[in-house]
């Protein structure tokens, strides 16, 4: 399936039906007086959040969704049919935002969540409704409100628990694929990822998400090469996962170009929890481990751990880390929101199935 995180939609409600100006003609009634009905409402433009999706695909070969109107009113103090409401379905995390590209509208960040986004228009009154002690003979009739459109952006931000962030080429999809079932593409170049990837990982009997996010290089919030576009979607990870490639002449300077990338995008990045791996150090003799190991250090003022995605080596002891820190920060969550559950922390993650 292809990926899809941000999108421009148009959208109309459903036009309220007119009402109905007609009066009651039967044999043997006289004076039968006004029996027109009103109009049926205009359809809604609903949109849902839904835990079986993590791309807006859908929205790129259809972008115009108009709700059906109302029914015309009919005699006999018929109410015309209410319009058919437009329910429009999107991942999990999904902002809605204003045509302007910058007013967010809603945020969808729960299964099932609803958001009816443009109203249907109201029918029009029939005459029975104008019907008075001095009119008992109205023959005016509502026209119907006009339903409400406008152009909206839907923009994902998916929902993880863990972002890999790193330059091209750090070994980011080989330890998605090395700790979850999902299975990136994975190649000798630079930006081999091109959209993000979801996995699940499993340790001590607990599952988290990650999600591997495309490479940055210096400069990527100015445009160059993928971009930051992506960053979107460690918005919402509770930590930072900082591979650094061992087989790097410089691994400080690779460490700080990707803070500096994180420090330009904004958004809270570069305050998230981090933790720094040294990867592929399968690759590296045991005193140019020990030297890239300090080098590190120093340059992320803690102490980064060695893994390999290549042999797994390492693997456990990255993923037991990570456990621990998502626990935190969904305690801490839990204590700002006056959930008193212990086990709140514990809760599994309710996003996208993959």
């Amino acid at each position: 399936m292809k990926f899809l995180d941000e999108c421009k939609i148009y959208l109309k409600s459903g036009d309220g039906g007119r009402g109905a100006a007609s009066f009651r003609r039967e044999k043997f009634i006289e004076f039968g007086g006004p029996d027109g009905g009103d109009g049926g409402r205009g359809g809604d433009i609903v949109i849902e959040a839904v835990a079986n999706l993590n791309t807006l695909i859908d929205y790129r070969y259809q972008q115009h969704f108009r709700a059906q109107n109302g029914r015309p009113g009919a005699g006999q103090n018929k109410t015309g049919a209410d319009g058919a409401d437009i329910v429009l379905k999107v991942p999990v995390g999904t902002q809605v935002i204003d045509e302007d590209r910058e007013t967010v509208l809603h945020d969808l960040v729960e299964p099932g969540q609803r958001l009816v986004l443009l109203r249907g228009g109201d029918g029009g009154f029939g005459n029975t409704h104008y019907k008075s002690s001095t009119n008992q003979a109205p023959r005016r009739a509502g026209t119907g409100w006009p339903g409400e459109e406008r152009w909206i952006w839907l923009r994902l931000k998916l929902i993880a628990d863990v972002g890999l962030v790193g330059l091209p080429n750090a070994g980011k999809s080989t330890f998605l694929s090395a700790v979850t079932s999902a299975r990136p593409r994975i190649a000798d170049y630079p930006f081999t990822t091109l959209k993000p990837q979801l996995g699940v990982a499993r340790i001590d009997e607990r599952e988290f998400v990650l999600a591997d996010l495309p490479g940055l290089i210096e400069g990527a919030h100015e445009g160059v090469g993928l971009g930051d576009r992506f960053l979107g979607h460690v918005e919402r990870c509770s930590v930072l996962l900082h591979l650094v490639d061992g087989t790097e002449e410089n691994v400080a300077a690779a460490y700080r170009t990707i803070r500096r990338e994180l420090k330009e995008y904004g958004h809270g990045l570069e305050e998230k929890p981090e933790i720094v791996a040294l990867n592929k150090v399968d690759a590296l003799t045991p005193e140019e481990r020990k030297k890239k190991k300090q080098a590190l250090a120093r340059a992320a003022k803690r102490q980064p751990m060695l893994l390999s995605g290549a042999t797994g080596a390492g693997t456990t002891d990255v993923l037991r880390a990570l456990l621990a820190t998502i626990r935190g920060a969904r305690a801490e969550a839990e204590a700002a929101a006056g959930t008193d559950d212990p086990d709140a922390a514990d809760a599994p993650w309710a996003g996208p199935r993959l």
